[in-house]
């Protein structure tokens, strides 16, 4: 059991190491904004200067990068998972259930 423990901690370690090595601590807000679009009978709603991870609002359907930076899409909450770029003036289609951004 003590063995399993270490291999647990090690585990977990590892992962906080690369989930802070890959985002930065201070990262500099976008200008602009990011806006999501999810039904007709819904306003849109917007991301002014953006910053670090965002949850998308369930139903989300695209995003539009309308900042100065390029803007990373995830499909889990926490902006874990593997991303796909957006660049400034683009935007993406995004999971309706549990997306996220980070700007």
């Amino acid at each position: 059991m003590r063995r399993a423990g270490s291999v647990f901690a090690l585990v977990a370690g590892a992962l906080l190491a690369s989930v802070s090595a890959t985002a930065p601590a201070t990262a500099a807000p976008s200008n602009g904004e990011v806006t999501v679009f999810q039904t007709e009978i819904q306003p849109v709603t917007t991301y002014e200067n953006p910053v670090g991870c965002n949850k998308l609002p369930l139903g989300s359907h695209v995003l539009v990068n309308r900042t100065d930076k390029p803007v990373k899409v995830y499909g889990d909450p926490f902006c874990l998972t593997p991303s796909l770029t957006v660049q400034p003036g683009h935007g993406a289609h995004v999971d309706p259930t549990s997306g996220s951004f980070s700007a």
